[in-house]
Parts: C-alpha cells; sequence; structure tokens
C-alpha cells in the first residue's frame, strides 16, 4: 500500500516533507534504543551521552506536525487522497510509541541501582533484545526504502523470535520460577522483556504498511 502512494509523497511538498520527518523520527528513535540499551545493561550509572526526554519532546513534535502536514494537504487536496493521508498518520504514531518505550527502559536504567542482569534467563533475555535492536534497523531500511521484499521477510520474524519469547520471560517472572533474581531484579526483567517486545511490536506494525493496505496495517499480509 505505502509502496503505491510512496511517489505520490515524494511529488507534493507537503507530504514530502511529512515524510522526511518520519525518517528523521525513525533515527532518532534508533538513537534513543540504543543508549536506553547502553544505560540499562552495560552502566551501573545509566550515564549517557544523550537528552533522551529532550529528544522524546522532539519526536512528539514532529508527530503532531505530520499530522497538521497531512490535515493541511487534505483540507485542499481532495477526497483520492485520504487512503494515503490515512497510512500516514497511523505509521507516525507507531514511530512515536517506540520513542516512549526507549524512554521508558532509560527511566528503569535510572532507577535500578546497577546494570541490569537476567541470572538465570540472561541469554534468553540478550537473545530478545538483540533481535528487537536488529529488527528495528532493518524496519527502517525497508521503510525508508520502500523494500518489498524485505518487509515480506521481517514480517513473520516478531511472533516467532521476540513476542513468544519475551511472553514466556514475564510468565517466568509472574509465576516466581526465577529464583535466583531478588524481587527488584525479577521486576525490572520482566519489565524490559515486556518493553523490548513493544517496541518490536510497533516495528512490526511499521513495516506491514509497506505490504499491506490501510486497513491491515499491524496485521500479516
Amino acid at each position: 500500500m505505502f509502496k503505491q502512494i510512496f511517489n505520490m509523497f515524494k511529488s507534493d511538498s507537503l507530504y514530502e516533507q511529512a515524510l522526511g520527518e518520519c525518517h528523521e523520527m525513525l533515527d532518532i528513535d534508533l538513537t534513543m534504543f540504543k543508549a536506553s540499551i547502553e544505560s540499562l545493561r552495560k552502566s551501573d550509572s545509566a550515564d549517557i551521552n544523550i537528552d533522551i526526554f529532550s529528544m522524546d519532546k522532539k519526536i512528539n513534535a514532529f508527530e503532531r506536525d505530520v499530522r497538521r502536514k497531512v490535515m493541511t494537504h487534505l483540507a485542499v487536496g481532495g477526497k483520492e487522497d485520504i487512503g494515503s493521508g490515512l497510512v500516514l498518520v497511523s505509521v507516525v504514531i507507531d514511530i512515536e510509541r517506540i520513542g516512549d518505550y526507549t524512554k521508558n527502559i532509560y527511566d528503569m536504567a535510572v532507577h535500578h541501582p546497577k546494570k541490569l542482569n537476567g541470572g538465570s534467563v540472561e541469554d534468553r533475555l540478550a537473545e530478545i533484545e538483540k533481535i528487537s535492536f536488529k529488527l528495528f534497523e532493518d524496519t527502517i531500511d525497508a521503510f525508508k526504502n520502500q523494500d518489498i521484499e524485505k518487509a515480506r521477510g521481517l514480517m513473520g520474524y516478531y511472533k516467532e523470535n521476540v513476542s513468544t519469547q519475551s511472553d514466556a520471560i514475564t510468565n517466568d517472572v509472574i509465576a516466581g520460577k526465577i529464583g535466583d533474581l531478588d524481587i527488584g531484579n525479577a521486576s525490572a526483567v520482566g519489565l524490559y522483556a515486556r518493553y523490548l517486545k513493544r517496541i518490536a511490536a510497533h516495528s512490526r506494525n511499521l513495516i506491514s504498511s509497506v505490504v499491506n493496505p490501510f486497513e491491515k496495517i499491524g496485521y500479516p499480509e
């Protein structure tokens, strides 16, 4: 769906600007995601060299501006552009939510006394972390280049490699099966697994816009 209207976006000044802002939002998200992982998992102080909260505010401002540009275009343009406008507005919501979850990870790092280790589930947690980050990187590339084949290859990756594994860790935490972690660390592990799952889910929603019509964004092709 998005591939079909991509050229139209680029040919209209407002849509071109809005699409460019979406791309910039994704780059900011990726920077925030990487920094939040480092603060939680690799640092005892949570110190990072970027201002995540300021960057999150910038993403929110971009989201409002994209909506404004789409609304202005539709008000001046015509009904034939409604579908493309809805796609872009849907996409920008997922991009904004990814920023929110990266901020949540950093918030947790600030309140966690030292770098988080998953204990007996560390290998599983690290694998979800690695896959979620790579999925988002690949999603950005496929979305920016409107690479339909790459998008198709990523569509099924979320359920098997992130969602199911994340739920398993969270359920183990709830059931008290991770005996080598105290309450604080077990809670942090469960939350972190869930945040990674949500980031991956929004990545999946974003990539689905490349291969699906508007009404099926976020669902299998």
